[in-house]
């Protein structure tokens, strides 16, 4: 049988819900085909989580591990871990040297997607679909400088991280005075800060898969945050402080506009695996705004891309397993 390295963890705020998404991918693999490892990436170390909750370890020279004094090496890695290492690039790179193949997107396509300050400008070039005004800071800006840096952007301004996910160190900001605080907090958690003009609509997102027989793309799904939270921020997404609607209640025409603009940012991107793409539909001006791609989305009970497959009568374990036969 084939080894699977199912890798999550990570060094980002994503640490948990990257090992809460694995765990759920776990229980859904054919273990009758494959011998999956649960192999957690964390800054203390990278080890093998085995099924007694020992932690055996793992030798990062050549990825493998020594089960009952054999060498296992691996035949596919099932990247799970959401934000550093895993969304980044930074494992691709590494099983690229390794010549040991995975379920994401390259190393090219995920360092990209990855920095919303590099990835907008890009997916505004191909001109399918709308993205909003922004500024990207390397450095903390002065208090002086700060209304000449966004004067050209309109409150309400979101800021985040240039490079993160799960809303980590995000920000609604309201009015000036709130501006400089938001930054130092987005920084925390990144060394380049985006500052982003709010687009006010209703949120979808779409999942597409690739396949060894095409793409699929998925059910489109509202996210309504509920309870006092204004965006799908941490506590919106994990605690259960959001509506989400699948299939969304929408129009059959804003359906399949989100549908191929995801298809086509698929192949624009040079996606590959389990990929969902955000966006905000500005329901004033008819317009569909670009909000980033997920590379490495959630993957629990709960996550959205596990409802879209469900809605379309794919069970998690057939979509794991689309993502494998297509890696392999």
């Amino acid at each position: 049988m084939k080894n699977i390295a199912l890798v999550m963890g990570g060094y980002s705020g994503e640490h948990e819900v990257s090992i809460n998404s694995g765990c759920q991918v776990y229980e859904q693999l054919d273990h009758s085909r494959y011998n999956v490892y649960k192999i957690v990436i964390d800054r203390a170390g990278w080890y093998w989580l085995a099924d007694d909750g020992e932690h055996r370890p793992l030798d990062r020279a050549d990825f493998t591990i020594q089960v009952d004094g054999q060498t296992v090496r691996f035949d596919l890695a099932f990247i799970i871990v959401h934000g550093n290492p895993g969304e980044n690039g930074v494992l691709q790179g590494y099983f690229d040297l390794l010549g040991i193949p995975y379920t994401t997107c390259d190393f090219y396509t995920s360092s990209l997607t990855f920095h919303k300050g590099y990835c907008n400008p890009v997916v505004k070039s191909f001109g399918v679909v709308s993205v909003a005004p922004s500024v990207l800071l390397y450095k903390e800006p002065a208090p002086d400088d700060l209304a000449d840096l966004v004067a050209d952007l309109q409150y309400p301004l979101f800021v985040k991280p240039a490079a993160g996910g799960s809303s980590v160190a995000t920000t609604k900001v309201k009015t000036p005075d709130q501006l400089l605080p938001a930054i130092r907090l987005a920084f925390t958690e990144d060394k380049q800060v985006l500052v982003e003009q709010c687009i006010t609509g209703r949120e979808f997102d779409c999942g597409v898969v690739g396949t060894k027989e095409g793409k699929i793309v998925l059910p489109v799904t509202e996210i309504i945050p509920i309870k006092g939270h204004e965006f799908f921020d941490y506590e919106a997404k994990y605690q259960g402080f959001s509506q989400e609607v699948t299939p969304a209640e929408c129009s059959e025409e804003i359906t399949k506009k989100i549908q191929k603009v995801s298809y086509r940012l698929y192949n624009l991107l040079n996606c590959k695996g389990i990929v969902r793409f955000d966006y905000i539909y500005d329901t004033a001006h008819d317009e569909l705004f670009f909000l980033e791609v997920n590379t490495i989305p959630g993957q629990s009970a709960e996550s959205i891309v596990p409802k879209q497959a469900r809605a379309m009568g794919i069970t998690p374990a057939q979509l794991y397993q689309m993502a494998i036969d297509a890696a392999l």
